[in-house]
């Protein structure tokens, strides 16, 4: 079944619905249809006027959408509306990599000072004596499994 007949089919239904109804408000007492009418006119009043309804609906691959006029007067307004969560995108990108970037300079520094406070000299750390040092050094450390 395609979406015309699918449309078809729903409207032919409400003018069912509606026709059994309409026969049936024929038979309701004076004051029942009395206050139905008040509460119709109340409802009516409540109802926005300047409520925007969807001038058409299209349906495509299984998709509907709404077609809701021309917007050619509240241009300006959407637009910016529609950059805030992208604005709010790039400052948390901004600000992610600048606290990255504190914490790796926080690192290095760390770093920096614990070779400049140790006993052992700088150049110390580019023999390659000192890399063999470390390694055995730390396989005594480590216990056997």
């Amino acid at each position: 079944m395609n979406n015309t007949t699918k449309l078809q089919a729903a409207d032919q239904f409400g003018m069912r619905l509606a026709a059994r109804l309409n026969d049936a408000a024929q038979d309701v007492p004076r004051d029942i249809a009395e206050r139905l009418r008040a509460s119709r006119v109340r409802a009516l009043d409540l109802y926005p006027a300047n409520i925007q309804l969807a001038s058409a609906v299209s349906a495509q691959q299984g998709q509907a959408a709404l077609h809701l006029g021309d917007f050619s007067q509240h241009t300006f307004w959407p637009k910016l509306v529609s950059l805030i969560p992208l604005l709010a995108l790039v400052a948390g990108l901004v600000l992610m990599d600048d606290f990255s970037d504190d914490f790796l300079a926080q690192d290095l520094a760390e770093i920096d000072s614990a070779i400049l406070a140790d006993d052992l000299p700088p150049a110390a750390y580019t023999d390659p004596g000192f890399a063999q040092f470390l390694k055995t050094r730390l396989d005594v450390t480590l216990p056997a499994n």
